[in-house]
């Protein structure tokens, strides 16, 4: 069972995400909080998954989500925004956070990408991605340098890359691309420190950056495992 927090200053929000995954099969919301209560909620339900409003009037998100990141064993974040623009995602990512999700999300689609993070894996709305690289001039500045960063990946590095920022786990890797799990985690290693990131998020973001992803017309969530 995968145990989820739903943090959001909306109480509407709240109750229908949590209707939503509670009707999922394997996935429970053990609480929901607004952003006061919600270090100490998470300390307490040990979640595997939060998903956190990046805005909120009495704590912002991204405070919250530095207090999660110094748990012992912090789980996984993704950060609910109703803006594709908004100008804090980028931070958040570089914060820690495991993804970014519109509030208007498909309800169907909602159960995968908490199943999504729950595997270690990146969730990122492509609409929102490509509107965050837009509107972060600084994001795409580099894109001569990023590219030539993911030339150093060999091929085999180059598919697993193109996995990683679909939001696969290294399992869901290893059974696309037949190999191993432990030689999934041995290209994941390679790939972060040729690219000179910390996290797969990082890793999607360049990837991204650099041309290496493409994506449908429509607004398919990117994290579906597809």
């Amino acid at each position: 069972m995968i145990r989820v927090v739903v943090v959001d200053d909306e109480a509407l929000v709240r109750s229908g995400f949590q209707m939503i995954l509670n009707a999922s099969d394997g996935i429970e919301v053990v609480a929901t909080a607004e952003g006061a209560q919600a270090v100490d909620v998470i300390r307490r339900e040990l979640p595997d998954v939060v998903l956190l409003d990046i805005r909120m009037p009495d704590v912002d998100g991204l405070t919250v989500l530095r207090q999660i990141q110094e748990l012992p064993e912090p789980p996984h974040v993704a950060m609910l925004t109703t803006f594709d623009t908004d100008e804090y995602i980028l931070t958040a990512l570089r914060s820690g956070a495991s993804g970014f999700l519109l509030k208007d999300t498909e309800p169907e689609q909602l159960a995968q990408l908490v199943r999504t993070l729950a595997a270690g894996g990146v969730v990122m709305s492509p609409k929102a991605s490509r509107a965050l690289l837009r509107s972060h001039p600084g994001a795409g500045a580099h894109q001569d340098a990023d590219a030539a960063r993911v030339g150093l990946l060999s091929d085999r590095e180059r598919d697993v890359l193109v996995l990683i920022a679909d939001g696969l786990s290294n399992a869901d890797i290893g059974t696309r691309i037949h190999l191993s799990q432990g030689t999934v985690k041995d290209h994941v290693s390679s790939i972060l420190t040729k690219l000179r990131v910390t996290s797969r998020v990082q890793a999607a973001l360049l990837a991204e950056r650099a041309g290496l992803l493409t994506h449908n017309d429509d607004d398919t969530t990117r994290g579906d495992g597809r």
